[in-house]
């Protein structure tokens, strides 16, 4: 599942293959950059803001660029030694090639793909709340972009990147169940916001550096999350049928004993 672990881990991955790096050759697979080539262009750094990913490239003489892509649902970048088979999905699913003489980046699936000056980064990313795994995480500030709404259910509220960027569908419904927050409670409705985005940053942020994302602790299969994608199992806390609905256009899961409906 693509959240702000995820795209911060796949920022890693890119840091590690490029970064420093003179690129080779480029295969954009769009039409809009069919035509562009960064060869000559240097990897100066791979980043992450959000579920946004950046690669920042320079060369001398010219302003710097950022190469922007999302992962959404399906996208995902893998670096692979020359020379290597490309395994990690289907050839037409493929977007971008970026290479290098020790490397070769593959972006799978990607959206959104933008090659913009860095000075213009903000017109993609500047209207997003601060970064659950950023410098410029900021409890108070995600707190006051959510309370501007309060008509808002907190679930629908913490999917919002313009409040705070990184939370999505897994690690909200365990954010709210770890609350004792029903997901249609009103933003105004919740006793203590504080509270909830803190506790939506520490999940995101202990899944950094792994690939397995868990809530619980555990790493084994199936015990990984409290009450995503668990609908019709038994509550981890009082056994009680874990519940599964629509919500915004999204599913949701709640434990409709610890997270009771408010009134």
């Amino acid at each position: 599942m693509p959240e702000g672990d995820t795209v911060w881990n796949t920022a890693r991955v890119l840091e590690k293959a490029l970064t420093g790096e003179v690129l080779t050759g480029s295969d954009f697979r769009l039409p809009r950059l069919a035509t562009t080539d960064l060869a000559g262009w240097t990897v100066a750094e791979s980043a992450s803001r959000g579920k946004h990913l950046l690669l920042r490239l320079t060369r001398d003489g010219r302003p710097a660029h950022t190469l922007h892509s999302h992962l959404r649902m399906e996208g995902a970048w893998r670096a692979y030694a020359p020379g290597e088979r490309w395994t990690a999905r289907p050839a037409h699913l493929i977007r971008v090639v970026l290479r290098t003489a020790r490397s070769v980046a593959v972006g799978y699936h990607l959206h959104d793909v933008t090659l913009i000056p860095t000075a213009d980064e903000d017109t993609l990313v500047g209207h997003l709340g601060p970064d659950l795994l950023g410098a410029d995480w900021d409890p108070a500030e995600a707190v006051h972009r959510i309370t501007a709404t309060p008509s808002a259910s907190i679930a629908e509220a913490l999917l919002d990147q313009r409040n705070l960027a990184g939370v999505g569908n897994l690690y909200k419904a365990e954010t709210l169940f770890l609350r004792g927050l029903w997901p249609w409670t009103p933003v105004a409705d919740v006793p203590d916001l504080t509270g909830t985005v803190e506790m939506a940053q520490k999940l995101v942020a202990s899944n950094r550096g792994r690939w397995t994302q868990t809530t619980t602790g555990s790493l084994r299969k199936g015990q990984t999350s409290y009450v995503y994608g668990r609908r019709a199992q038994p509550c981890r806390r009082c056994g009680t049928a874990i519940r599964k609905a629509e919500q915004d256009e999204r599913v949701t899961y709640w434990c409709p004993r610890c997270q009771p409906e408010t009134r």
